[in-house]
């Protein structure tokens, strides 16, 4: 752990499949930092959303229901956690019903309203602390627009399908059409879409280690003095 700055913030947005979570959360451990998964925040109310027999096309209703949610974030890197009314949903949120409904659902845009000010929340603590590595796909825009540094990751189509297929052990040419819809659909939103900060470092790791990525991170805190 070599230790930040107190107050960073660092913001790292990207695609699914370009090893955002894996280098965020290595990213924290190494410099000492809380860390925030929007994804699972959105991912969690989509849960809920589906618990409820609710169409996530159905704006109005999804929106009573993220309003009325109580999430629980730990931002432990080594342990991240995410419980929302009460009940934990670390593994049941990344199960292919939720990724297949969570672009609909973070479309709408008081679902994005709600989950962006407890983001801001969560940011503001750990501002005031140990700082946080915050990943998610409108961090640099939208939600810390001030961060100490922006990144955008990427890697090529057909490897950000290879890697996702891999680790949910999934047909590669099935996975690459999922990833290519919800690209369509997180780009195209008309609420906060995914897009590249002016001022985001891009990044792409298609050749590159999860090692080798949180090593050219630290150095670009190191040159702005934050690491």
């Amino acid at each position: 752990m070599i230790g930040a700055v107190s107050g960073l913030v660092v913001a790292v947005d990207g695609p699914s499949g370009s090893g955002k979570s894996t280098v965020s959360r290595r990213l924290a451990v190494v410099l000492g930092t809380r860390y925030l998964d929007t994804g699972a925040m959105y991912r969690a109310v989509t849960w809920l959303v589906l618990q409820a027999a609710v169409d996530p096309s159905d704006a109005e209703t999804v929106a009573k229901i993220a309003t009325e949610a109580v999430l629980a974030v730990g931002t432990n890197p080594a342990e991240p956690h995410i419980a929302v009314n009460g009940t934990n949903v670390d593994g049941v949120i990344r199960g292919t019903q939720v990724t297949g409904s969570v672009s609909a659902v973070s479309a709408v845009p008081a679902v994005r309203q709600v989950l962006v000010a407890r983001q801001r929340e969560i940011i503001a603590e750990a501002r005031g602390g140990p700082g946080i590595v915050v990943e998610g796909r409108d961090i640099g825009t939208v939600v810390a627009p001030d961060a100490d540094l922006k990144v955008y990751l990427t890697a090529t189509a057909s490897e950000r399908a290879r890697r996702r297929s891999v680790e949910q052990a999934a047909d590669p040419r099935q996975t690459a059409a999922d990833l290519e819809r919800r690209d369509r659909l997180d780009s195209t939103r008309a609420a906060d879409p995914l897009a590249q900060a002016s001022d985001a470092v891009v990044l792409d790791s298609t050749r590159l280690g999860v090692d080798e990525v949180v090593g050219r991170l630290t150095t670009l805190l190191r040159e702005r003095g934050r690491a």
